[in-house]
């Protein structure tokens, strides 16, 4: 079975998110409040790269964008294409099976306010860039966001300049790879109409297409 270098239960490398860690053990002992590994198989052709776990969501659950209202977007558009198998129920026993597709995000551990700095996202940049490697069937990447679309760029080595950040937008940074951006499913993109449901659907409808 293919594997990926992964961050331990206590990586660590960014004080700043040990200490959160630690305090959200302290606070929430039956939490899963550890690096957030990644979803879905490495056989698959489409990885989708978030940001970080949110400290309610996959910090909690243990599963990428599972808990949280940011999965009930991404998830019900992926069962909707395909992606995706089963029921979301947003628990990590729910039953939900991924299809041609796998989930990680571009910072392991929860962030405070949900926002790594600079510096973890560097630290936490070697794992996504050895997981990229170690997808032998990966043709298309989505980005949820513009910081998780740059240390996707960054893990790929290579330059951002020519791939700026749009929704909808397609890049290809490789012969063999094609990178889609959206922007993030998060609550505050939705609520605010940034990101409507039928914007998120026509990125996923894109991806559909580029893999058949």
């Amino acid at each position: 079975m293919l594997e990926a270098a992964a961050p331990g239960k206590d990586c660590p490398l960014c004080p700043r998110l040990v200490a959160y860690r630690l305090a959200n053990r302290a606070k929430e002992p039956g939490w899963h409040n550890a690096p957030v590994p990644s979803f879905g198989g490495l056989g698959a052709a489409l990885l989708v790269v978030g940001l970080a776990p949110g400290v309610r969501g996959a910090n909690r659950t243990g599963r990428p964008f599972t808990g949280d209202y940011a999965g009930q977007l991404l998830y019900a558009t992926l069962l909707k294409y395909g992606f995706a198998a089963g029921q979301y129920l947003e628990r990590p026993d729910d039953g939900l099976e991924l299809l041609n597709c796998r989930i990680t995000n571009a910072v392991r551990c929860v962030p405070p306010q949900n926002l790594p700095t600079p510096a973890e996202d560097k630290a936490c940049n070697d794992f996504l860039a050895r997981e990229i490697a170690a997808m032998p069937n990966l043709r298309v990447i989505l980005t949820l966001g513009t910081v998780s679309h740059l240390m996707t760029l960054r893990a790929l080595g290579v330059k951002p300049a020519p791939h700026k950040f749009a929704h909808g937008a397609v890049h290809h940074p490789r012969n063999d790879l094609v990178l889609v951006n959206s922007y993030h499913v998060s609550r505050y993109n939705t609520s605010t109409r940034r990101l409507t449901v039928a914007m998120f659907e026509t990125v996923v409808e894109t991806l559909r297409a580029l893999i058949e």
